[in-house]
């Protein structure tokens, strides 16, 4: 492997980081509530799924 001169790396990471596009604030809080929405709904989806399962379960297991 080639070595390289640390300054030169810490030039081509300044250029690098430089091409990044910056999500703004106003993206970021909205991807963030949109994370915790779909979350939400996530948990919520399996609660009830989890709820029909133990329901079925527990009817197989009583005998109705």
């Amino acid at each position: 492997m080639a070595t390289i001169n640390p300054v030169q790396f810490m030039q081509q990471v300044r250029a690098e980081v430089a091409k990044v596009a910056w999500p703004s604030r106003r993206e970021v809080m909205l991807t963030t509530v949109m994370v915790f929405i779909m979350a939400a709904l996530t948990a919520t989806f399996f609660s009830l799924v989890d709820y029909v399962i133990r329901l079925g379960l527990t009817m197989i297991v009583t005998g109705f």
